[in-house]
């Protein structure tokens, strides 16, 4: 059981992402495949839905800005702090993680897998970070650094990205 709720992408960017991406390219949807063409990617998250992608779906790998779209609607001014990398989500519109995602455990969870775990105040600035090394109990690696990061009164949001190539996997925000 998961102490902290993980965010997908809203539903509102989802639409916008599927049509131009956040740096201004049209998405270019494809058919996950086991060999890996045209793109590897068969059990990277996806994150509309916040569970690995099967093959045979119908996948985009868009450049998402997590932070920019935060501010908007927030009034932060995340400045040199915005981000934009890559991520896959569904092509066509999904039930999310409530009708897709396992009941336990945080997404992106394998026991070994090296994660940030950066937070942010209610600016967009960066506030400090650490790295988790995934437990075997990955609930409890995730919470404990989510209890660590929102000790911080300052914490607003915190953002968990993969470490090898530096993805936004999910957001938690301060309940």
């Amino acid at each position: 059981m998961t102490t902290y709720t993980p965010l997908p992408i809203p539903p509102t960017a989802l639409k916008e992402l599927r049509a131009t991406d956040d740096a201004g390219r049209p998405a270019e949807p494809f058919t996950a495949r086991a060999d890996g063409v045209p793109l590897d990617c068969v059990g990277s998250l996806l994150r509309c839905c916040l569970r690995e992608i099967r093959a045979g779906e119908r996948v985009a790998l868009v450049s998402y800005a997590p932070l920019r779209r935060w501010a908007a609607t927030t009034g932060a001014r995340p400045g040199a702090y915005e981000e934009t990398g890559p991520v896959f989500l569904h092509a066509e519109h999904c039930a999310g993680p409530e009708a897709t995602a396992p009941a336990e455990g945080y997404p992106a969870g394998r026991p070994g897998g090296l994660r940030t775990v950066r937070r942010y105040d209610a600016d967009g600035h960066i506030i400090g970070g650490r790295l988790l090394e995934i437990p075997e109990d990955a609930a409890a690696g995730f919470d404990g650094a989510f209890d660590e990061a929102f000790a911080d009164p300052e914490t607003a949001l915190v953002h968990v990205r993969a470490v090898e190539y530096g993805c936004f996997l999910f957001e938690v925000r301060r309940a």
